[in-house]
């Protein structure tokens, strides 16, 4: 039996006497927050209720990057079993030998995911599908927007909120205004993505929302803001019709969570059984239904009132993003946000 600890951002598990009935304990490091609550309700506690001889302790973290420099840290000694992380970090952390393959050996529930689940050289496989969405606040805009352009409208000038570059919203916006705008790849060339945000600059009261935009929304403090479609959900839930979320017309992107098993993990064994479980129809429809994250297994059944809220129904419209190549150019995004579209703004 072992303990957990975190540490500086390292977990440190120590040695503790063993109950009357032993278990394996699979230390899971993932986001904390709304994401942790919802998670550990839909999917951590009915899996321990179905495997009583196994627990999963939940190691929140601010995001993927802390995650990974937390399994950096113990790589010499790993203390925990499985992350999820954003799958642009998970390629990082694949090719610094941190995880083990997820496959058809892992679960079987593998052969069920969605293509845009899988990636060439990533050792997890999608575990959620986000993404991006348009929130607005019904008492400043009467007619829901139906367009990214809705951001350049003039009357709204200082009334737009969204979180800017590095973040993946800023960087996330710009590839779907580059599309919008006849870019054929952006991770070649993304000036016309960069030149519609700089129309849209004008109009940002702020590119750092406290304490997220989705609050600014539903408090009336900006009329207009980028999220992701999840946490959107939600908060539109508890506005009482204050904010509503809408996905435009000319389609968005997906931001994708991976699930990784963390390479020589002290509960090897059952880390994989809890890998199985989090990736099967029934454990990703409960998520789906508690915070409106689209399952990545194709045979999950939803509800469909809640469907009808996640990005399942408009696949067709997804941009496809070369999530492996942006991380080779998003520092040089970041440099033309600086210097030609953030000094635009209020």
């Amino acid at each position: 039996m072992k303990t957990s600890m975190l540490l500086s951002g390292i977990f440190v598990i120590a040695a503790t006497a063993l109950p009357a009935h032993a278990q394996d304990t699979v230390t899971f490091v993932g986001y904390s927050g709304l994401f942790q609550e919802r998670y550990t309700k839909a999917v951590i506690e009915p899996f321990m209720a179905a495997h009583p001889d196994i627990k999963v302790e939940y190691f929140p973290q601010t995001g993927s990057a802390a995650m990974l420099g937390a399994l950096r840290a113990q790589k010499a000694a790993p203390q925990a079993d499985v992350a999820l992380m954003d799958v642009s970090v998970a390629k990082t952390g694949t090719d610094e030998g941190l995880f083990d393959k997820v496959d058809e050996s892992v679960s079987k529930n593998v052969a069920d995911l969605y293509p845009n689940a899988r990636f060439e050289g990533v050792a997890g496989v999608g575990v959620t599908f986000d993404n991006l969405v348009l929130i607005y606040n019904t008492d400043a805009i009467k007619t829901a927007p139906d367009s990214w352009n809705a951001l350049k409208d003039p009357s709204l000038k200082g009334k737009v909120a969204m979180p800017g570059a590095p973040d993946i919203v800023g960087i996330g916006t710009t590839i779907i205004f580059d599309h919008m705008n006849g870019g054929t790849d952006f991770i070649k060339n993304i000036d016309a993505g960069i030149k519609a945000m700089e129309e849209v600059a004008p109009n940002v009261q702020t590119w750092e929302p406290k304490p997220d935009v989705y609050a600014t929304v539903v408090n009336g403090q900006v009329a207009l803001g980028v999220g992701w479609n999840a946490r959107s959900q939600v908060y539109a839930d508890g506005s009482k019709g204050k904010m509503k979320v809408v996905l435009p017309k000319e389609g968005t992107i997906l931001q994708i969570n991976t699930l990784n098993l963390v390479k020589g993990g002290p509960s090897s064994a059952a880390a994989r059984k809890f890998v199985d479980y989090a990736l099967s129809p029934e454990a990703q429809a409960a998520f789906t239904a508690a915070m409106y994250y689209a399952p990545t297994n194709s045979k999950a059944q939803v509800a469909p009132d809640v469907i009808d809220r996640t990005v399942v129904k408009a696949m067709d419209k997804v941009i496809q993003v070369d999530w492996i190549g942006l991380s080779k150019v998003r520092d040089q995004i970041t440099q033309d946000w600086r210097r030609k579209v953030i000094p635009l703004s209020r």
